[in-house]
Parts: structure tokens; sequence; C-alpha cells
């Protein structure tokens, strides 16, 4: 096993331990040296650095939370039990342990849980060969040096210079003479994800985080933004396939614990489905006339669900991305209309056929023109109602596919039984 870990990079280290029980995976993390032992440690997360900090004995266990960074061990401490937080905060020196206080001290999702304080600031009147001495000074104990807040006298935030435009400029130009122009910076108490999804488009490697009077407090780096991305798409993800986010390796993961994040929402489905029940009943003495339709209610269903989730999907990842907001919801119930207006065409053609070899041209053509209703229907629907939650405050992504596609059965249903009504007079 040894021999096993000296010959793997970190990260797949870290996913064999998710993989593996408690103890054995706190034995293999001992057979480790201690500079293996931290980058592994950091790259798991909280809930399985829990289970290896529980296999240590107190000696490796002080080193290891001692040496992490400080926005790590916060975020670590915010998801341990009491009786971990206060073994990991008894093990800390005085002042990491204030440095994490700190950090804790922001609200739950906030840029502040995430950032690191662990940053090297450079004094506005430096010149490059000074602020390349004082890099060399403060950078081992600096999370990260490629990105180099610039501040004033009193700490506040000017702007940001590169470690590579230090490099390479002369050794005595001006620090200030080299600030990239319009340097973004966000809030401590901002909402973090948003904040990762500003880094991801403007390409940052670190951004600057300030107090409420723009005093540099830390630097949220590119890996704890990657995470914060990761994280919230895969609570997405869940969520649009009708299931609660699943904490934990999957693998790890008890048939319970799977059963019981899916179980709600197939609760909840289930109770929205008795609309197509009521629908099927109101329009019972229609069926009795032409049975020929009930041929097709799964086609015309099935139909109506996909598109209208297939616009959901689309609309709640622009919503993640920033390509919409929620003031374009004109804009987008008219776009998705038309598009479902273009599919249900090209699907009521293939509709229109098959009918008629099945059962004749009039029944036919009412599925071919409750195809296209449908179809327009279903997309403006899915492309509206993650618009609307996101009004409401409500995570968009909890309107899922599987909701618009029983909203849209019951819907679909409708105006099937109607059309039907209209072109066969029944």
């Amino acid at each position: 096993m040894r021999a096993w870990l000296a010959e793997r990079p970190p990260y797949l280290i870290a996913d064999e331990l998710t993989r593996t029980g408690s103890p054995g995976a706190a034995v293999a993390f001992r057979l480790l040296d201690k500079d293996r032992q931290l980058e592994v440690f950091e790259e798991l997360d909280p809930a399985h650095q829990q289970e290896i900090l529980l296999g240590l004995r107190d000696s490796a266990f002080r080193e290891v939370v001692e040496r992490m960074d400080p926005d790590d061990r916060a975020r670590l401490l915010g998801e341990a039990p009491a009786t971990v937080a206060r073994r990991v905060l008894a093990g800390l020196s005085p002042g990491e342990r204030r440095m994490t206080a700190a950090l804790l001290g922001y609200p739950e999702g906030s840029v502040g849980r995430y950032m690191t304080p662990e940053t090297v600031a450079l004094r506005r009147g430096l010149t490059v060969a000074e602020a390349l001495e004082v890099i060399r000074e403060r950078g081992p104990d600096a999370e990260t040096v490629y990105t180099l807040p610039v501040v004033t006298d009193s700490r506040r935030l000017v702007g940001v210079v590169s470690l590579r435009a230090l490099v390479t400029s002369e050794p005595s130009a001006a620090v200030a003479e080299l600030l990239a122009g319009d340097a973004l910076s966000v809030h401590a108490t901002d909402d973090a994800e948003e904040a990762a999804r500003l880094m991801q488009e403007a390409n940052l490697l670190g951004l600057p985080v300030v107090d409420s009077e723009e005093r540099l407090v830390g630097l949220l780096t590119i890996d704890d933004a990657v995470e914060l991305i990761e994280a919230a798409d895969t609570e997405d993800i869940a969520r649009q396939s009708g299931a609660s986010p699943l904490s934990g390796h999957y693998i790890r993961a008890t048939v319970f614990a799977l059963a019981r994040a899916r179980a709600p929402w197939l609760l909840l489905l289930i109770v929205a489905a008795t609309l197509t029940v009521n629908v099927l009943q109101f329009f019972e003495a229609t069926l009795a006339q032409v049975t020929a339709l009930a041929l097709f209610i799964p086609l015309l269903g099935g139909t109506g669900g996909n598109t209208g989730s297939q616009a959901a999907t689309a609309v709640v990842r622009a919503l993640a991305v920033g390509e919409v907001r929620a003031a374009d919801l004109p804009r987008v119930i008219w776009r998705e209309a038309r598009v479902g207006l273009v599919l249900g065409a090209m699907l009521a053609v293939v509709g229109l056929l098959v009918g008629t070899l099945l059962v004749g041209a009039e029944i036919a053509v009412v599925v071919a023109i409750s195809i296209v209703a449908i179809c327009c229907w279903a997309s403006a629907i899915g492309g509206t109602m993650p618009l609307l939650a996101k009004k409401l405050r409500v995570d968009p992504a909890v309107i899922s596919a599987p909701l618009v596609t029983t909203l849209v059965d019951a819907t679909g249903l409708v105006i099937y039984f109607l059309v039907a009504r209209a072109v066969l007079g029944v």
C-alpha cells in the first residue's frame, strides 16, 4: 500500500480514500509522509476529512489541522459536529484560531467563508524591486502569489497586479503603474457562488475580497471558485432530475440514503400526477365516443413532457451562468413559444402520417394539431417556470424537469381533448 501511495498523485489518492471505509482510509492516510498528507487531505470534502481526523492520534490530528489553509479549515468546521469542532479549535495555535474564527464569523454561503486571508498585499508606493522582495518574504506563508492586491496604508483596495506583470517589468518601475484596469472585487458578505461565477466569466485566478469600508480582507482563489461551481452544478443536476442533493460519495452511500434522497420528489410527483387522472375522468365521455383517441395519449404526453423538460433545463442553465435574468421573462416566453411552434410543426408531420396509417385521417389531424399546440405550450411553460421561481427567490433548479413534465402531461391532455371536440364535434 505504501508503494501504491507513493506512485499516485494526491487527487487520485483522495478519490480512493473516499471509496474506502473509515478505518481503512485512516490507515492508508497514516502511511503517507507529512507533506503528502496535507495535499491529500485538502483534496477531500469536509465529510471525508472528518472521517480521517477521527482516525488520527492527537499529535497527528493537531499537526494536520494546524497546517490546513484557513478557508479549508473554516469549511470543515462549518459542517463538523460540535465535538469535532471543539477538538479542531483546541489543537490550533492562537494565530490560526483567530483567522479561522474570523472566517466562521461570516454568513454561511458567503465569500467570507471561502476566501483565504493569507494573501500578499502590496503597498501602492512600492517599486517593482521592492514588491518582489515583499513576495519573497511573505510568499511562503500565502496560499497564492499569482494575484497580488494593491492597497493603501489603511489597507483600502486600489487595484490588482499580477506576478507576471512584476516579473516582466523594470525593477525601478512603480507598482501603481502596473495596476490592471477596472479591477474587480467583491464584499465578504456577498454570495460565494455568484463570486465564483464572476471569476469564471472574467477569467480570473484570484478575486480580492473587501469589507464594508473597501479594506482588503482576503482573496477568493480559483481552486475554491471551481469547487463552488462544481457543488452548485451538482445540486442543480440533482434537483433537475427530481431528487435531493446527495451528500458524500455515491459508492459509499447506503441504499436507504439514496432512496431517501429521491422519495420526497417522487411522492410530490405522484400527487401532481393525479391531475392527469382528473383530466381523463372529466373527458371520459369523449373517450367513450372515440376510443381511438386513447391510443395517442402516451405519445402526446411524452412529447409535451420532453419538450418542457428541454426548455426548463436550458433556462436553468442559462440562469446559472448569467446568460438570462428574471427581467428577461417576456423575451424567454416569446422565444420558447416560437421554438415550440417550430418543433411541433416538425413532429406534427410524423404524427399525421402515423395517425393516418393507424386510425384514419380525421383523428390524425387531431393528433397533428394537438402536437403543435402542446409543444408550443410546453416549451413556453418550461422556459417560464425557472424564471418565475427566480423572481420568487426560489432555487430555479427546484422547478425540475420532472415537475414540468407532470404539469405538461395534465395540461396537454386538456389541449388534446379540446382539439378533438372542436375537430370531431364530440
